[in-house]
């Protein structure tokens, strides 16, 4: 336990040998470091929480937590692929048991090939298993409609924050007003402001637009810029993009323009993609700052540097693994060569390419992979469509020609139905269901 200055006399006259380590020894830097999302407030909810379990009487019967999108927590279930091949991992004699599918037990095994002495326990490089990264670089390139990514230029880390961080560790250098200063938007997601207080760098806020549903102006990029080069020196740009926690999603155009906006201005580019998933506003779509920058050509294709940043704690997957490096996010701070990706992604599944080329006649649920690819139910089933309405997104649903080996879910389907069908949502109508 650290102790305060007026501490010390007293340790002294009772004849106890001073602390190392005190609130007033302690690095200055940490010791400035605020994390809102895990602060004083997250401490008065868990107290909360423990006194409605021993029946202390509220206005209220539970704490709703929207301090940070932890999926799970909020009832999002676990896909059960995805906790079959890591229990697989973790325990191999698990491969022998005709409780697991064979599907889940060959991708288990595929990976504990690629691990030393076929043990996930085992050491990898440090940039993660070449398996786990090439898997990563064939999603980066379905994603970014084929654009070439290298595996060589991915690295994994034990979460996005992490990532970041190490990535701001190596830009940040100098003193007084050679300070490495950073750009980041406000508001912002805390782990940024927290970063730069512990790294002693200096943090140049730059906002975003309100009355514009949180854009992003160039313009404004330019005032926080020019007013910081005066006091320090400027070298990396940050970017959440959809944001956190506004939640908006850059147009084309507005990448396009960021990314001159650094080239011009020598400022390195830091892509915070984390919920690219989590898109649902009609007429928004992503786009990755990796695609943007190698379609805009030379020279920012060859001479820009970015890197970017994926995670599965959120989107459909919303897993937050402790314990498991290489099983959460990947980055790259190569110039040039930039990629971004998620691990072990199911979209390789046969119903995925149907369901991706159905989804113009979706909005608010542009980004859901169907819950076939995430609730794994393997008995051969097919959708029992009993909504009848009339509207296009409807009719679209049912003539949808799905394999019989994708698995798919009543809630997913109820999901889809609420989504686009005024009838589901308001119960008049029957969302789809499924049989088998």
């Amino acid at each position: 336990m650290a102790l305060r200055a007026g501490d010390h006399s007293r340790v002294a006259m009772n004849g106890l040998k001073e602390k190392v380590l005190t609130l007033d020894t302690m690095n200055p830097c940490v010791r400035r470091v605020e994390y809102a999302v895990r602060g004083p407030i997250v401490l008065r909810a868990l107290e909360l929480e423990q006194e409605l379990r021993q029946g202390v009487k509220k206005p209220f019967t539970e704490v709703v937590r929207a301090n940070i999108g932890d999926a799970q927590a909020m009832g999002q279930k676990p896909i059960t692929f995805l906790r079959q091949v890591l229990a697989l991992c973790v325990h191999p004699d698990l491969l022998n048991s005709p409780d697991f599918p064979e599907d889940a037990r060959r991708r288990a095994e595929r990976i504990l090939q690629a691990c030393g002495g076929h043990s996930l326990g085992a050491y990898s490089v440090s940039s993660g298993i070449q398996l786990i990264r090439e898997d990563a670089a064939r999603y980066i390139e379905r994603r970014d409609g084929g654009i070439p990514a290298d595996p060589n230029n991915i690295f994994l880390s034990t979460g996005a924050s992490d990532a970041i961080v190490t990535v701001l560790k190596l830009l940040v250098a100098g003193e007084g007003p050679t300070r490495t200063g950073v750009l980041i938007p406000i508001p912002q997601y805390p782990l940024y402001s927290a970063a730069l207080a512990e790294l002693d760098a200096v943090q140049v806020d730059y906002y975003l637009d309100e009355e514009r549903a949180w854009a992003l102006d160039v313009a404004e990029l330019r005032r926080a810029l020019c007013q910081a080069r005066g006091h320090c020196c400027p070298r990396a740009l940050c970017i959440i993009n959809p944001g956190n926690p506004t939640g908006q999603v850059q147009a084309r155009e507005c990448i396009e323009a960021v990314i001159r906006f650094a080239f011009e201005e020598r400022l390195f580019l830091m892509a915070d993609e984390v919920y690219q998933d989590n898109v649902y506003a009609e007429g928004s779509r992503f786009h990755s700052f990796k695609k943007v920058l190698m379609e805009m050509g030379p020279p920012y294709a060859t001479q820009q540097e970015l890197a970017s940043f994926h995670s599965v704690s959120k989107g459909y997957m919303g897993e937050c693994v402790r314990g498991h490096k290489d099983c959460t996010l990947a980055w790259v701070p190569c110039p040039a060569c930039p990629d971004t990706c998620a691990l072990g992604c199911r979209r390789g599944r046969r119903c995925w390419p149907s369901w991706r080329r159905k989804r113009g006649s979706r909005s608010r649920c542009s980004t859901r992979p169907p819950a076939s690819a995430a609730t794994r139910c393997r008995a051969p089933c097919t959708p029992s469509l009993a909504c009848s309405c009339p509207r296009a997104p409807c009719s679209a649903l049912r003539s949808w020609a799905w394999l019989p080996t994708c698995s798919s879910a009543c809630a997913f389907w109820r999901r889809l139905a609420s989504a686009w069908c005024p009838g589901v949502a308001s119960g008049s109508g029957k969302a789809p269901t499924t049989s088998g």
